[in-house]
């Protein structure tokens, strides 16, 4: 993408018949998702769905339960 601010992103994917669609290598090479990960999906029904990287899904958590973030 010409013109995009560095460190910003943008892919498209296919949602299937089951709801599935695949992260692009790409991004799951920059953010380190690996086989097996759990990510964090959340929606606001205004602004959409975010997929946050899994080192801040440890940050929330740890904000949610009180614990320190490792």
């Amino acid at each position: 993408m010409k013109n995009t601010p560095k460190g910003k992103y943008a892919w498209t994917v296919k949602v299937g018949e089951r709801g599935q669609f695949v992260i692009p290598k790409e991004a799951r090479d920059i953010f380190g998702i690996e086989p097996g990960d759990t990510l964090l999906v959340l929606g606001d029904e205004k602004k959409g769905i975010a997929i946050p990287p899994k080192s801040r899904f440890n940050g929330l958590a740890a904000s949610i339960f009180g614990e320190d973030e490792e």
